[in-house]
């Protein structure tokens, strides 16, 4: 089951980490499976208990696992995707980083509404619609709609049937979440219009016209986003602390 664990360049923490991510490779092991306890582990593996513990810790700080107290360690949900990969909690300017995410959406979103035209199954599609639906009665009683908005943008991507995909979701998703939290951002109902458009060119298998229409969709964004330059500098200011000189 696993290979032989010794001294060399890497860590033995991070050697038995990529141990256990072969284990659970090889034995297809899904969400919420469990793991064999640490002395397993630790014997199979002809190191210390210390040493698998560490290597559990590296793996839980990964999501690839996680630590249940009382009942042992499972495979994580979505295992080794992490929710911020690319580290975007830590610029501080806000706005210039939503625009940067939506060069970054540009480049991926069209592509991807392109391939879901050719791959979405029937019951992507009707999920597809049923989200369109939430998101303007959501609109229209003035909640908030983003975590919908990111549901329905995840459901797009995962009708790909790319297997890089998932890994791609959270950068995306990220975007969305982003831009929606500009207290200035108001989605009007014929712009919501274009996710149907999307949709139905995914429908109609129109790679295309789903291409051209998630294009629009970016563009109605970017547009909005780049009318809230002077705003949101102006919150800037407005939140700096008063020095008294």
């Amino acid at each position: 089951m696993f290979e032989v664990v010794a001294e060399n360049q890497k860590p033995l923490a991070e050697q038995v980490a990529d141990q256990i991510i072969q284990l659970i490779v090889s034995q297809n092991l899904i969400y919420g499976q469990k793991l064999p306890n640490e002395f397993e582990l630790a014997d199979s593996l002809k190191v210390g208990r210390g040493t698998v513990r560490e290597a559990v810790k590296l793996l839980v700080s990964r999501n690839v696992l996680e630590i249940r107290r009382g009942k042992g360690t499972f495979v994580s949900q979505e295992p080794g995707i992490i929710k911020d990969p690319l580290g975007l909690a830590f610029f501080r300017d806000k706005y210039k980083l939503a625009l940067d995410l939506m060069e970054i959406r540009y480049i991926f979103e069209p592509q991807i509404a392109a391939l879901a035209a050719d791959r979405a199954t029937k019951a992507d599609i009707a999920e597809m619609n049923r989200l369109c639906v939430e998101i303007e009665d959501l609109v229209k009683a003035g909640e908030n709609y983003t975590k919908t908005d990111v549901e329905l943008h995840t459901r797009i991507a995962q009708s790909t049937r790319n297997l890089v995909m998932p890994n791609l979701i959270p950068i995306i998703n990220n975007g969305i979440v982003l831009f929606n939290v500009f207290p200035y951002q108001v989605e009007r109902m014929d712009a919501l219009q274009i996710h149907h458009e999307i949709i139905d060119a995914i429908e109609a298998r129109d790679a295309a016209r789903a291409s051209n229409a998630m294009i629009r969709h970016l563009a109605y964004n970017r547009r909005n986003l780049q009318g809230l330059k002077n705003v949101y500098e102006k919150e800037q200011v407005a939140d700096q602390p008063i020095v008294e000189k």
